[in-house]
C-alpha cells in the first residue's frame, strides 16, 4: 500500500500541471500562428509535446513514479544553471533569474526530503 504523499511533492506536482497546461496552451497557439508565421509551426509541436510530457511528470509525481522525480529533479539543476547564468550575464533579467534560481532551488529540496525519499522509495 503506497504511504502518504508529502505535501511538497503534491506542491510541485501541481506546478508541474499547471506549467504543463501552459506549454499545451502556448504549442496550441503557435501552431495556430503558423498560418501567419510558418516557423512557428515546428515551435508549437516543440512546445505542445512538453507541455504534454511535463504533466506526465506530474501524473508521475503523483504516483510517486522514481522516473518522474528524477525528471523533474533534471528539470529544476537544468533551471537552476539557467538562472545563474541569467544573475551574472544578463543584468537586465536579474530578478527573473533570482525568483527563478529560488523556484529550482525549492523544487529540489520538496522532492528530496525525509519524505519525499520515503515516498519515491515505496
Amino acid at each position: 500500500m503506497p504511504g502518504t504523499r508529502p505535501g511538497g511533492v503534491t506542491l510541485v506536482a501541481v506546478f508541474a500541471f499547471i506549467s504543463g497546461a501552459l506549454g499545451v496552451i502556448a504549442g496550441a497557439l503557435l501552431m495556430f500562428a503558423a498560418i501567419m508565421a510558418p516557423d512557428a509551426l515546428w515551435l508549437g509541436v516543440i512546445q505542445l509535446a512538453l507541455g504534454i510530457l511535463t504533466i506526465a511528470v506530474g501524473v508521475g509525481l503523483l504516483r510517486g513514479a522514481p522516473i518522474a522525480r528524477t525528471l523533474a529533479a533534471i528539470v529544476f539543476v537544468l533551471n537552476l544553471i539557467s538562472a545563474i547564468f541569467i544573475i551574472f550575464f544578463q543584468q537586465a533579467q536579474l530578478w527573473s533569474g533570482i525568483v527563478g534560481g529560488i523556484l529550482a532551488l525549492l523544487g529540489l529540496v520538496l522532492l528530496f526530503t525525509r519524505d519525499a525519499n520515503a515516498f519515491f522509495r515505496r
